[in-house]
């Protein structure tokens, strides 16, 4: 991810409360400016075009989720539990940061960037569970096995931001739905939904 200057740090970090709150075509460079606590021309001058800060912003957002989230798994080499590990870390963090789970709530299907975080490493471990007969799909499957996950986070997520279910509740069940889905047996399933979730780990 390419280091920010701090104003252009801190005009991101402006535009990413704004997008959440009020989606993209709402934001202007007025709201920008007062948000972020510059002057217009600061903005100007940092930003060429509301669309290219957009993508800059999820494109930030989903490539930290992405390493933090690999990061997490350097010592489990299960794919189930890696996946039932991963589903709860963005349901937890949704909780935990109510904005970024509201941006994410908002822009993962229709951001590239976005789509990408939940994919990469996901599709690594579908694959090889699928290998090892960990799991039970056609290989032809991947795309609508992925499109399964993205969504149930995503409406976990939803769950979660509308006060429904908390977190662990709607991190477990989505778990465990999605390991039963994939042919772990059901008890196995939700042993890996519930054990212990360990923090996000920072970026060095």
């Amino acid at each position: 991810m390419e280091a920010l200057n701090p104003t252009q740090r801190r005009i991101h970090q402006a535009a990413f409360r704004l997008f959440a709150a009020k989606g993209t075509s709402q934001v202007n460079i007025l709201d920008l400016a007062q948000e972020a606590g510059v002057a217009r021309g600061t903005i100007y001058s940092n930003v060429e075009s509301m669309e290219s800060l957009f993508e800059a912003v999820a494109s930030h957002l989903a490539g930290e989720m992405h390493e933090r989230v690999k990061k997490s798994f350097s010592t489990l080499s299960d794919p189930a539990q890696r996946l039932a590990n991963g589903i709860r870390l963005f349901i937890r963090r949704a909780h935990e940061d109510s904005q970024w789970g509201a941006f994410i709530h908002k822009f993962a299907m229709s951001n590239s960037a976005l789509r990408e975080m939940f994919a990469s490493q996901a599709t690594t471990d579908l694959l090889s569970g699928l290998a090892s007969g960990r799991y039970k799909f056609q290989q032809e499957q991947l795309l609508s096995v992925m499109t399964l996950i993205s969504s149930s986070v995503l409406g976990s997520i939803f769950l979660v931001l509308e006060g429904h279910k908390t977190w662990r509740e709607s991190g477990t069940d989505t778990a465990e739905f999605v390991l039963r889905a994939l042919g772990v047996p059901p008890e196995e399933a939700r042993a890996l939904a519930t054990m212990e979730l360990p923090a996000l780990p920072p970026l060095d």
